[in-house]
Parts: structure tokens; C-alpha cells; sequence
């Protein structure tokens, strides 16, 4: 298939969208259609020749913005579209041609994801009355982490809930995970072998990868599992829910927003969920955002030290998402926790890699496992999955 996919990402305000082409250099275009359904809805990207736009699209719902997209894709049409859904349960060990079968397995999934499933459904729904014609894929976020072994995957819980109820570990952020790992197979010397990654953005996830397979992560049953993120706490007492409503009388909606919408580093600083703003805060003395970044980093470290377990060798580890690409401090603290394990970290790569740049942050002449940083491609990732599944259905 030579003409480009349409890569999608649905959230229930908003829409993601870049159009890529099967030369993974050519230029793209991408942009966010976001705050649908109110009055100062918009549409922001940039087209062809890289110039920046802004279109109102006042009180537009999803179907309403996707005509708007398609508008701006300058007369160049796709030969498929790609959806990114976020929790495909166990149904889904790799991307799916969209069909209604596909749709109800998704359905069924949405518990597990209330806040992600239902709006990437709905711009399946959207989607495919605007391009009737064309094939539909979904790309699971939790596909890559089919691979995980049941010592990983499996919560020590009675055995009916898992078999009758699902409720076990998945993961997310499969896309990037699988995206950088392979490409740190391909840039280091080791190839694909083991391989610790670290997607840290205002969602955070660890994985720990070999020979390009999933062998643990720190996501669970939900997104909340794990790190410390922008607003979700991560890992918490599993008693804590009984102990807020018991003492405090919280219902488990409410007991759920804050751990979801007010903890993080938003809940630790008590300013800010933006760690750019978290590390001024810090370096000038405050000491709600020193402990935010103390304990996202050292959360961090004790991740990444957890995964290597699961790997028969390390070969090094992986920053990536909007943190991890874009923060030598949050990298520099997190190695500093992990000493005995012989990274070495140059602090002139180390400073000089940002906003965007791939490379080795290794000392000179270290043997010891590498550090990298990737900018993640996940609409790439969404891209080449979505092209191999219309090409080689089974």
C-alpha cells in the first residue's frame, strides 16, 4: 500500500490526527482538533510546507472535526485509517481490521478503560462515516504486552477473577515501548537483546523488553498502576480505598477522581502537574515540587530495578516521552539511584540532548550498559502497524 495512513487518536474532547506517509522521512501532517463540544472548539497543526494554523471550529462534535481534518489533508487521500485504542483486553495480541465483531470486543473492554475505550469508539464511529471506503485498524496500546509470562501478568488474587472477570496486569504505552526498544535494537552496537524503557510524559510507564518482546511493565489492570504521572498517583496501599472511605467517608467515584485527577506530581507540589514548571519550582526552593521530583525519580529507579529481573541480560536503558526526552535532570536523578548497576552518564550529552534529539549518553570508552534517548514515534509505530495489518490480513 503506497498511499499514506490516516493515524487517529480519540479522547472524548479531542482528536489527535497526522497523516503518514509510507517513507517514514516525509514530511507529515499532524495537528489536534481539541475542546470539542464547546464553543472555542478548535483545529491547530501545521500543513505541507510546515506553516502553523489555527481554524475555530465553535461547538463541533467528532464527526464535525474529522471533516475539518480531512479538509487540511491538501488533497492527498489515505489508503487507510489507524486507530490508537487504548485497552483491548486479552482479545488482542496485535492490531485488528475494524469490523463489528472488532467494535463489540472493544465494548467489552471499556470497563477497563472508562475514560479512554468509550472516545476511541466513538471516533471509530465518526471515522468510518467520513471514510466509508476505507479500512479501518485498530492499534492496542496493551497488544505489545502480550507477551508478558503469568508470573508477571497475574494479580495474587482468587483465581475466578482472572478467569471469569479479566482482572489482571496489561500495560499501556505498547507503542512506544515497542517503538523505541526496536529502535535501540537497530542504533546500539548489543542489537534488540534487553533492554529497560521508560515512557515518562504526564502519563509514565517502565517496560522491561528482549529480543523485542514485552516481558514486564509497570501499568496494570488500568493506567494507574505504577509510576508517579501528572496526576495519577501510581502505586498506593491497595487498603488505602477502604481506609479513605471508612475514615473520610468517600464513595469510590470520589476516591477515584483524586487518585486519577489530584495526586501526581499535581498532588505532591500542590502547584503543578507540568514537571518543566515542577523542576523551576524545585531549583528555587520549594519544597512541595523538590519532594514531586525526589519521589518521581526515585519511583522511577525502583521500577526500572524491579523490571531487570525479568531480563536475562541489560543492555541498557531507554528515556523517552515528553519527560524523558526533555528533562537531563529527571535523568541525570534517576541513574544517580541506580549506582550499582554501571551505567555511566556524560552530563555534556546528558544537558545538550532535548526537544526532540536521539542519542547515546554514555561516558566515553563506558562497557557498561548504555543509556539512550529516543523521541518516541507511537503515530509511526500506529502507522506501520495499520499498514502491515491492511496488507497482510489474516
Amino acid at each position: 500500500m503506497n498511499a499514506p495512513v490516516l493515524v487517529i487518536n480519540c479522547g472524548s474532547s479531542s482528536i489527535k490526527y497526522a497523516l503518514i506517509d509510507a517513507d517514514p522521512q516525509a514530511p507529515r501532517l499532524a495537528g489536534l482538533a481539541e475542546r470539542l463540544g464547546s464553543h472555542d472548539a478548535r483545529l491547530k497543526g501545521k500543513n505541507n510546507a510546515g506553516e502553523s494554523f489555527t481554524q475555530p471550529l465553535p461547538n463541533a462534535d467528532h464527526a464535525e472535526a474529522l471533516n475539518a481534518i480531512l479538509q487540511r489533508l491538501e488533497g492527498r487521500v489515505p489508503g487507510a485509517v489507524g486507530h490508537r485504542i487504548v485497552h483491548g483486553g486479552e482479545h488482542f495480541t496485535q492490531a485488528a481490521l475494524i469490523d463489528d465483531s472488532v467494535i463489540e470486543a472493544i465494548e467489552t473492554t471499556a470497563a477497563l478503560a472508562p475514560l479512554h475505550n468509550p472516545a476511541n469508539l466513538a471516533g471509530i464511529a465518526a471515522t468510518r462515516k467520513v471514510f466509508p471506503e476505507l479500512p479501518q485498524v485498530a492499534v492496542f496500546d496493551t497488544a505489545f504486552h502480550q507477551t508478558l509470562p503469568p508470573r508477571a501478568y497475574r494479580y495474587a488474587l482468587p483465581e475466578a477473577l482472572y478467569t471469569e472477570h479479566g482482572i489482571r496486569r496489561y500495560g499501556f504505552h505498547g507503542t512506544s515501548h515497542a517503538f523505541v526498544s526496536q529502535r535501540a535494537g537497530e542504533l546500539s552496537s548489543r542489537g534488540a537483546g534487553g533492554w529497560l524503557t521508560a515512557h515518562l510524559g504526564n502519563g509514565c510507564s517502565t517496560a522491561a523488553v528482549w529480543n523485542n518482546q514485552s516481558l514486564d511493565t509497570s501499568m496494570g489492570l488500568t493506567p494507574l498502576e505504577g509510576l508517579v504521572m501528572g496526576t495519577r498517583s501510581g502505586d498506593v496501599d491497595p487498603g488505602l480505598h477502604a481506609h479513605l472511605h471508612r475514615q473520610l467517608g468517600w464513595s469510590v467515584d470520589e476516591i477515584d477522581n483524586v487518585l486519577n485527577k489530584q495526586s501526581g506530581l499535581l498532588g505532591l507540589s500542590g502547584l503543578t502537574n507540568d514537571m518543566r514548571e515542577v523542576e523551576d519550582q524545585a531549583m528555587a526552593g520549594h519544597p512541595g515540587a523538590k519532594l514531586a521530583l525526589e519521589v518521581f525519580c526515585y519511583r522511577i529507579a525502583k521500577s526500572l530495578a524491579a523490571l531487570s529481573c525479568a531480563l536475562p541480560r541489560l543492555d541498557g536503558v531507554i528515556f523517552t516521552g515528553g519527560i524523558g526526552e526533555n528533562s537531563p535532570i529527571v535523568r541525570r536523578e534517576v541513574l544517580a539511584l541506580l549506582p550499582h548497576f554501571g551505567f555511566s552518564l556524560d552530563e555534556a550529552a546528558n544537558e545538550a540532548t532535548i526537544r526532540g534529539k536521539e542519542g547515546k549518553l554514555d561516558s566515553a570508552g563506558h562497557q557498561g550498559p548504555e543509556v539512550w534517548v529516543i523521541p518516541t514515534d507511537e503515530e509511526g509505530r500506529i502507522a506501520m502497524e495499520t499498514r502491515h495489518c491492511v496488507e497482510t490480513p489474516e
